[in-house]
């Protein structure tokens, strides 16, 4: 009997030796951390998932809706996700504890993959509601995404840097992209402000159902906002229907995040397997044209994973 449970074990040790590694794994999991249906972090988040189930031996790959940035970087931390989208300044409030953004400690285990593209904060009013500045949205109904999201924190810090408070509006909802539209398709709302890539969903969707008007924010207030994360940025003429010329706002860099335990050879592999297809992602949403390598690590505020350091020594990106 010992014989024969040796000569099993040995078998199986050869079989594994001849079939080689890869066989031999357990499946990998990838869950990718996006943000709401209706925002661009969703389409691109369920792109790299069918991209990492494609590329990565043994990889089973998902994309989950969140309520974005925020959350995504909570989530991390807690080890319940291996990727995903965050804004420039809501990763740097979680990696440096900011109690004010909702991060009373440090979230130390996060790490940087790569830059992707910049959000851009788009606020959309109804026509017919008079508002056409940022000071014009005192007294009115206004979504300001869902509470403590990437989108939210943008707002707090636009509208501080424009001298208004939620205090001074009619009314405050935190509402998801999606909600926010069709809450002002019924007129129940005056105006929505969305941080997101350049032709988001929600918004083209709005302007087709009802004339509206994007608000602009000045350069000036964007450099009052005192964080090297707002750049001064421009909403080009045409990006959606009825906006016939450039709308002045701020910009501000998206980028994806990993955690420390997430092992170097994956994340080596998440990170080659995106760059060699950014024509799928690009696919999914124009957004990700702006994907460049040369790109990849600049402003992270985070320390970059080792495994995604490894790829980009081995392209030349880092020296």
């Amino acid at each position: 009997m010992r014989r024969i449970k040796w000569l099993a074990t040995a078998a199986l040790a050869l079989s594994t030796a001849l079939c080689g590694p890869a066989m031999a794994q357990k499946p990998q999991f990838i869950n990718v951390l996006t943000g709401g249906q209706s925002g661009v972090y969703y389409p691109l988040g369920v792109a790299l998932s069918q991209i990492y189930a494609q590329e990565i031996p043994n990889a089973k790959a998902t994309a989950q809706v969140t309520k974005a940035s925020a959350e995504n970087m909570n989530l991390l931390q807690a080890g319940r996700g291996e990727l995903a989208f965050a804004l420039a300044d809501t990763v740097s409030d979680a990696w440096n504890g900011s109690k004010e953004a909702g991060f009373p400690n440090k979230l130390n285990k996060l790490r940087g993959l790569s830059a992707t593209y910049n959000n851009y904060v788009q606020i959309v009013a109804n026509a017919d509601s008079g508002i056409r500045s940022l000071a014009d949205l005192k007294g009115k109904r206004v979504s300001v995404g869902a509470a403590r999201s990437g989108t939210e924190l943008n707002a707090r810090a636009v509208f501080k840097a424009a001298g208004l408070s939620y205090d001074d509006l009619g009314k405050v909802e935190y509402l998801p992209f999606g909600e926010s539209v069709e809450l002002m398709k019924n007129r129940q709302l005056d105006a929505t402000l969305q941080s997101a890539g350049l032709g988001v969903a929600s918004i083209r969707d709005l302007a087709t159902a009802v004339d509206i008007v994007v608000v602009p924010v000045p350069a000036e207030t964007v450099e009052k906002i005192g964080n090297a994360a707002y750049q001064p940025s421009v909403i080009p003429a045409n990006t959606y229907e009825g906006q016939t010329e450039d709308v002045q706002t701020a910009a501000i860099p998206n980028f994806l995040v990993t955690q420390s335990e997430v092992s170097d050879d994956l994340a080596y592999a998440m990170t080659k397997a995106m760059y060699e297809n950014l024509s799928k992602l690009a696919a999914a949403h124009n957004a990700a044209k702006a994907i460049k390598p040369e790109n990849a690590v600049k402003g992270m505020p985070v320390p970059i994973h080792p495994g995604a350091e490894r790829y980009y020594r081995e392209v030349g990106i880092m020296k």
